[in-house]
């Protein structure tokens, strides 16, 4: 009897362990499948006709039956995939998920604490959805991802510092959304760390030096409000210190400043563009765009330009010697009537309107600047960076209220010809035919400084800040409805079309963007900079420029149609909510139907207010041509 116990009972006890296992294999298969029809986002009439979960279109499962995928970003039937919340999925359910690739699928909502619970996963793309709040904090526990893309959301606060104990992660992408505060340091941690991109988003404060120890081979930095000296970063490091895999840095459109770290100039591809540094290039350094860029950028300057115009003049000089007798014939000469023309001069500057500190400072273009500009001085501060409110490839924008009460915006120039009398000279021309123009669509010019520290323009104040950050603020971006969208796209077709057509000559802005389009309190558009780049460089062809919008290509022949390429640009962005070109690369990663929704194209912001419009557009993916199919 014992030995037949003794043989039984191990082959009972296994036969139980199996059933047991079993029924919580079924029990999790279960609860997987509750998990994924409770999330709302697969159609139930697409469900209903399928006999398992593991089938669903962007589900897949392993051996065991459990669901390890979910990326229903390809090969989803019509009218399969619903979308919706984010957090209707009950990710405690799906502790075996490896791979979530949600990204382009018009998620709405939070991204929920429970993602945290996601011990497995790799892989997880929320990007391109309509995602808001803060990024959670339990992110730091998903040990074994290695790619983390929350991109073009509207994700706010800062990055959670638990974000370095992802010790796995390759590759990590914040950009486009209205991130604030500082880099934490502990994104040094990320020791297998590849790609980098934070880019346009409003961090601030200084670049951590960690970040240069990494082993990254692309880092975008660029469209925030970075500030201090990147030597602190990049300028111990060489070569050998950055790993030799380095390949692409931008950190364009910040506030960094001091001189360019020789290790960075030595890197595949950067764009340092639209910043304060200062500075020479080093001779040697062979810096040709695109692959490098660095200019616009504060007073950085080519050594190699300033050793050859140095030769120039050291050449000349030898000639001198030449012709000192006929100089000397032609001095006594031209003496008498040197005196003669002084002369007349200082009668005529006697006669000129002096503005004093209670004069109409405004007027200070008939004045050589000295108290103006202590005013100005005074009103700011000596330029104090709390009086700041933008920075731009130009020079800086300060708000200053005025003795008289009045508040204007100041744009302090970057200075590029020092004390050049005949710059000045063609600096006064170009600014008096600016203070001209009268448009209600333009931002009106008051006048200007000359001074021997600085330069400004004096303009009016326009109280509401650029169409780029409104379209980019939630409520700002709800106020500014279609037909405040409409009108303000109006006014800036009647601006360009005043400055091509009614002045003489005709005047370019070469840099029409959000960016440059202010709104004032009934939020109508202004067009600010315009003929900024011709005066900072009044000796320039109007044929052969650099264009300061990135829609064009870095070097071309500027006309009218580079205006209005912009504009059009512009009234894409306006429509979308975001640059054309963040949509145009979501088409290009969606396979299969080609049908999108206009609520696709249209800023999601105020979708809902054309929810009662049955439309779509039809694209070709190959040529990227869209046909409307508006039906209303």
């Amino acid at each position: 009897m014992a030995s037949l116990f003794g043989i039984c009972f191990p082959i009972i006890s296994t036969a139980i362990l199996l059933l047991i296992l079993a029924a919580l294999q079924t029990t999790t298969a279960n609860s997987e499948a509750e998990a994924l029809n409770s999330s709302g986002w697969w159609s139930s009439d697409y469900t209903k006709n399928i006999s398992h979960h593991c089938k669903w279109a962007g589900v897949a499962c392993d051996d065991a039956g459990h669901v390890v995928e979910i990326a229903p970003t390809t090969g989803v039937p019509i009218g399969a995939w619903l979308g919706g919340p984010l957090d209707k999925l009950n990710f405690l359910a799906l502790g075996h998920l490896v791979t979530l690739d949600l990204h382009s699928l018009r998620l709405r909502g939070t991204i929920p604490a429970q993602i945290g619970a996601l011990s497995q996963l790799t892989y997880l793309d929320l990007s391109d959805n309509n995602l808001t709040s803060a990024i959670p904090t339990q992110v730091g526990a998903l040990s074994n991802l290695t790619y983390l893309n929350l991109s073009s959301n509207s994700l706010t606060s800062v990055i959670p510092t638990q974000i370095g104990a992802l010790s796995n992660l390759r590759f990590l992408r914040l950009s486009r959304n209205h991130l604030t505060g500082e880099v934490p340091l502990d994104v040094g941690k990320l020791s297998q760390l590849a790609f980098l991109d934070l880019s346009s988003n409003n961090l601030s404060g200084v670049i951590p030096f960690q970040i240069a120890t990494l082993p990254l081979k692309t880092i975008d930095l660029s469209q925030n409000s970075f500030q201090g000296i990147i030597t602190c970063v990049f300028g111990s490091i060489g070569p050998s210190g950055l790993h030799k895999v380095l390949l692409q840095v931008n950190l364009s459109h910040n506030n960094l400043f001091g001189p360019i770290p020789r290790a960075l100039l030595e890197l595949g591809t950067i764009d340092l563009s639209y910043n304060a540094f200062e500075g020479p290039i080093p001779i040697d350094i062979r810096c040709e765009m695109p692959k490098c860029v660095l200019f616009p950028n504060g007073k950085l300057f080519n050594y190699s330009d300033s050793v050859t115009s140095s030769n120039k003049e050291e050449s000349y000089r030898n000639y001198t010697s030449i012709f000192v007798s006929i100089a000397i014939f032609f001095g006594l000469l031209f003496l008498g009537g040197g005196f003669f023309l002084l002369k007349i001069k200082a009668k005529r500057s006697n006669q000129e309107p002096l503005v004093t500190n209670e004069g109409d400072i405004f007027k200070i273009w008939n004045f050589n600047g000295k108290i103006a500009y202590d005013d100005i001085v005074k009103a700011t501060e000596d330029f104090a960076i709390s009086y700041c409110i933008g920075t731009g490839g130009y020079g800086s924008v300060y708000r200053a209220e005025l003795p008289n009460g009045r508040v204007v915006a100041l744009k302090k120039l970057h200075r590029l010809e020092g004390e050049n009398p005949t710059y000045d000279k063609c600096f006064r021309n170009e600014a008096e035919i600016l203070q001209r123009i009268r448009h209600q669509n333009i931002v009106r010019l008051f006048g200007y400084c000359l001074h021997k520290r600085c330069m400004f323009l004096i303009y009016e104040y326009v109280e509401r800040g650029s169409l780029f950050c409104i379209l980019r603020d939630e409520n700002e971006a709800v106020e500014l409805d279609w037909v405040k969208r409409v009108k303000v796209v109006k006014g800036i077709a009647h601006a360009l079309s005043y400055m091509h057509h009614d002045c003489k000559p005709p005047i370019l802005h070469r840099d029409v963007s959000c960016n440059n389009i202010l709104l004032d309190s009934k939020l109508e558009a202004r067009l600010a900079d315009f003929g900024i780049a011709r005066l900072l460089d009044p000796h320039s062809s109007n044929q052969t420029q650099l264009a300061g919008t990135r829609e064009l290509a870095y070097t071309m022949v500027v006309n009218e149609k580079c205006d209005v390429y912009s504009f059009g640009v512009v009234a894409l962005e306006t429509i979308c909510g975001s640059h054309p070109g963040e949509f145009i690369n979501s088409m290009g990663q969606q396979s299969g139907e080609n049908d999108i929704i206009l609520q696709d194209f249209i800023d999601n912001i105020l979708a809902a207010s054309t929810s009662k419009h049955n439309g779509g557009l039809r694209c070709d993916s190959d040529s990227q041509h869209c046909t409307s199919l508006l039906e209303s």
